[in-house]
């Protein structure tokens, strides 16, 4: 296959991270309905087929409403310069899955990703049954129909359930109803939507603060002094260094817009460095 060929068939593929039936996997159904989808062993992989123009979007999870974040995607940041061009919430219906004629009573362990653990221990304790982690949810579900381990059962989605033959020996497994997962949408080229004053945007960024004092407190003012929405704002560590560290931040505003100009001016002021990493439309799950 030639180049252009190759390109064009990259401009409708999202790849994202685990087997297929992950969670991930059904967010693109949900978003790209049309498109072609790659699965990839790591997140860092899954962006990697991006910034080698392999796909067009990489779908990567940032947080669940029961666990919280998905550190592991901070600490790729750094190491990329994708944008964000569109934000998904996807609703998450654990189901335990089992090997045929297994019955509830027959669970003695449950493996899964550790995010799906956590997001299902208590009803993993009512079982009895010991946690296995395991490097992702569709993963497991593929490891037990291909192993057929006696006394274990897996976490994962129906749609894995499917792909894979398994029983769901309990659906809605999670601990908590409305249990919901965020991800965001990565690309290579910046995909910005025009400025409308009455539109709802979210833009994402990292910064790195000044080694002076109160320079995170001075370097935020600017955010509420304009009236802007603060719906994030996390912290994690540089190369293990405990004096360098970098925020990653998502404010409901345009970057285009005045408030957002204002208050960006001022945090650059307090700041080392300042990413944009992208504004895109509010999710209407926010709503």
């Amino acid at each position: 296959m030639n180049q252009s060929a190759t390109s064009m068939h990259a401009d409708q593929i999202v790849a994202y991270q685990g087997e297929p039936g992950a969670y991930s996997h059904l967010a693109c159904k949900h978003c790209f309905p049309d498109w072609d989808m790659v699965h990839c062993a790591s997140f860092s992989q899954a962006l990697a087929k991006v910034e080698q123009g392999g796909a067009h979007y990489a779908m990567i999870p940032v947080e669940n409403s029961t666990a919280g974040r998905v550190e592991e995607i901070y600490r790729e940041l750094k190491g990329t310069q994708l944008y964000v061009v569109k934000e998904h919430f996807e609703p998450v219906n654990h189901c335990l899955i089992g090997t045929p004629d297994m019955m509830l009573a027959d669970v003695q362990l449950v493996g899964s990703h550790p995010q799906a653990l956590a997001q299902c221990n208590h009803n993993i304790s009512r079982l009895g049954a010991q946690q296995v982690a395991m490097y992702d949810t569709a993963g497991a579900a593929k490891h037990l129909a291909e192993s057929k381990q006696q006394g274990l059962a897996v976490i994962s989605s129906s749609l894995a359930a499917d792909l894979y033959g398994l029983p769901i020996l309990q659906s809605h497994f999670n601990d908590v109803e409305g249990n919901t997962t965020r991800f965001l949408v990565f690309a290579k080229q910046q995909k910005m939507p025009i400025y409308e004053e009455q539109q709802r945007y979210i833009t994402s960024f990292l910064f790195k603060v000044r080694n002076i004092p109160s320079a995170l407190y001075k370097a935020m003012g600017g955010f509420a002094t304009n009236g802007i929405n603060m719906l994030k704002l996390e912290s994690y560590m540089l190369d293990g260094q405990f004096t360098a560290t970098q925020f990653y931040v998502d404010v409901e505003a345009h970057f285009q817009s005045p408030a957002m100009q204002a208050a960006l001016e001022e945090l650059r002021f307090f700041s080392e460095e300042v990413r944009i990493l992208g504004t895109y439309y509010a999710d209407s799950f926010r709503k």
